[in-house]
């Protein structure tokens, strides 16, 4: 089945660009444009999108006042698109599943849409009109269930330090060891919160309350450095890292 996808900034060229990546993804399917909130309000009541790209300053209603004029049951994933990255605080405090910042490559996009397929498989579909909304979206996952002999553990996703991949396993790194899982670190990025992980690498994802600091080697890369001392390469961007870190500080008050 197709996204089905709707489009919100009051650029043309912004829209045009959007719509020239999106449409090298075969499975997308943008079904509405808006130039301005209002617009967009009415026609994600309308069309009941699986994802919205949504720009985050425009006129009459910016993004933030977008999503909070839904109803709940209406509100669809969404990926903020903007040149302001002051605001990624707030969008990830409105449950945004990604935040791209202007101008974007064509892979950072892909990455984007990839999560919203993993989270789209994984949750209930929104059916297109005018058949009724669907459940809400399950809640991130809580805890790991990871099969050791005759026993199964249950591991909270807070004691996990970070998850690295292996193949078509990821290892669970814990303070009192370690767990193998069978998964893969793509499908399971799609039922971690936000607001406790980030994968900084193709395989690294860190639990974002161990990171000890950013740093960066002398071959000019950066690196993340939790509390016991491990580093890893970083390979998403400084900025969008510095403000996951600030957000997850702002929700334990640290």
């Amino acid at each position: 089945m197709n996204i089905r996808v709707v489009l919100v900034d009051d650029e043309p060229l912004a829209r045009s660009r959007l719509r020239k990546f999106l449409a090298l993804e075969g499975d997308v399917e943008i079904v509405g444009e808006c130039e301005n909130g209002p617009a967009a309000v009415e026609c994600i009541e309308e069309q009941h999108p699986d994802v919205i790209f949504l720009d985050m300053q425009m006129p009459e209603m910016n993004g933030l006042e977008v999503i909070r004029a839904l109803p709940e049951e209406l509100q669809p994933e969404v990926i903020f698109v903007t040149a302001h990255e002051e605001h990624a605080v707030e969008a990830f405090a409105v449950r945004a599943m990604d935040y791209l910042l202007k101008p974007f490559t064509r892979v950072r996009l892909q990455e984007a849409v990839r999560r919203a397929r993993q989270r789209l498989q994984n949750s209930p579909r929104r059916p297109a009109p005018p058949f009724p909304a669907p459940e809400p979206r399950p809640p991130w996952l809580s805890r790991f269930a990871v099969k050791e002999g005759n026993q199964t553990l249950f591991i909270r996703t807070q004691d996990v330090d970070y998850i690295e991949a292996a193949a078509n396993y990821v290892v669970l790194c814990t303070a009192n060891g370690n767990h193998v899982l069978r998964e893969t670190l793509r499908n399971l990025e799609a039922d971690l919160s936000p607001e406790l992980f980030l994968r900084i690498s193709r395989s690294v994802i860190v639990n974002l309350h161990r990171i000890k600091a950013i740093r960066s080697s002398p071959a000019g890369e950066w690196q993340v450095v939790l509390e016991d001392g491990r580093d890893f390469l970083m390979t998403r961007g400084l900025k969008e890292i510095q403000t996951r870190l600030q957000y997850a500080a702002s929700q334990t008050g640290n």
